[in-house]
């Protein structure tokens, strides 16, 4: 099968989508420039090694062709979407990739083992969240948002893979919760609109994909695995798991963030995004247990350490992110490939 052609005309009519970043390797660099010359990537790659699959070049190429399955690059054809050699690619990767989280995640608990970790308090807690509340500067509070721009620009699509793989009653639950992210029929207060202004509030351009370039490896992972989940029915047990995961711990996490931008100087546009999170998530943690694991559990109980896994990896990607950030944060430097205006630069 040939590589998709476009007339200037249609790559002109996606000036909207994102421009295709920078290459971080091989990988990227091979895959960019099929993506950018209609040429087929795979007789190119198909002798390469893939490297380190939590690595700047894996990631991003990865997160490059999942994003073809979203709002794709400024240029770039459609088509490249189901073109057999970008798929193949995306295949070695994903192997890739899989195989390292689950060497990571090790034997997962029991599912109720599972959720009653992330029931626990977390108030002497380390993350990200914590460091912003504490002792945060505004320079740190900007590159967080840019970090997590790549998912809550499109919060919460990658999730939305998964309704037709579910069975009922799960799938219509899951969706009751979906309708609240895409802010329950009023675009205005749909999820990724809300953290848009919140960006803008804090001196940030909103655009979606404007930080692909500057986000590392770390983050470039969280968003993958959603989207590696929602993208395998395989995996479908596991997507449900990241969904239970983000749910269950987001109303406290929320809770200090809010604080902390309130503190550095956001305006209350600047926290909305993070309040509204407090209330909704602490509702949504209740019907994702509830009324989508519960009733998929009990109906096929195969489920269950698909779910766990799903769990364990979320927290083990989430943690790889938060110790990144950390690290670099505790040494005056910044998180980011390419520092914000206001982030230190001598020590990058």
């Amino acid at each position: 099968m040939t590589a998709p052609t476009r007339t200037a005309a249609e790559r002109a009519a996606d000036s909207a989508a994102p421009a295709l970043p920078g290459p971080r390797g091989p990988i990227s660099a091979t895959l960019l420039a099929a993506l950018r010359a209609a040429a087929d990537p795979v007789a190119t790659l198909s002798h390469t090694a893939v490297g380190d699959p939590w690595g700047e070049d894996l990631q991003l190429a990865l997160y490059t062709c999942y994003e073809l399955h979203y709002q794709g690059f400024a240029g770039v054809d459609p088509d490249w979407e189901w073109h057999p050699g970008q798929l193949a690619v995306r295949s070695a990767l994903e192997h890739a990739f899989l195989t390292a989280v689950r060497q990571a995640t090790g034997e997962p608990l029991s599912l109720a083992r599972a959720l009653a970790g992330l029931l626990a308090d977390d108030t002497g807690g380390t993350g990200p969240s914590h460091h912003l509340l504490d002792r945060g500067e505004r320079w740190q509070a900007r590159e967080y948002l840019a970090h997590r721009s790549l998912y809550h620009l499109k919060e919460a699509d990658p999730q939305m893979w998964v309704v037709p793989r579910l069975p009922n009653p799960a799938k219509a639950a899951l969706v009751t919760v979906q309708y609240d992210e895409y802010g329950a029929g009023r675009p205005e207060r749909a999820h990724a609109q809300l953290f848009a202004e919140m960006m803008a509030d804090l001196g940030l351009d909103p655009g979606y994909g404007r930080y692909l370039d500057a986000v590392p490896a770390p983050a470039l992972a969280v968003v993958n695995l959603m989207s590696l989940f929602g993208l395998h029915r395989s995996l479908r047990g596991a997507l449900v798991g990241q969904f239970a995961t983000v749910e269950i711990t987001s109303p406290p996490g929320a809770a200090r963030l809010a604080a902390a931008l309130e503190r550095l100087g956001a305006s209350p546009a600047g926290t909305q995004f993070y309040r509204e999170h407090v209330l909704a998530d602490a509702v949504h943690e209740q019907l994702v247990r509830r009324t989508v694991i519960t009733p998929l559990v009990e109906d096929d109980p195969s489920f269950g350490p698909d779910i766990a896994f799903g769990i364990a990896a979320t927290t083990a990607v989430e943690a790889r992110f938060g110790a990144h950030v950390l690290s670099r944060w505790r040494h005056g430097r910044s998180s980011l490939r390419t520092p914000l205006t206001d982030a230190p630069r001598a020590k990058t």
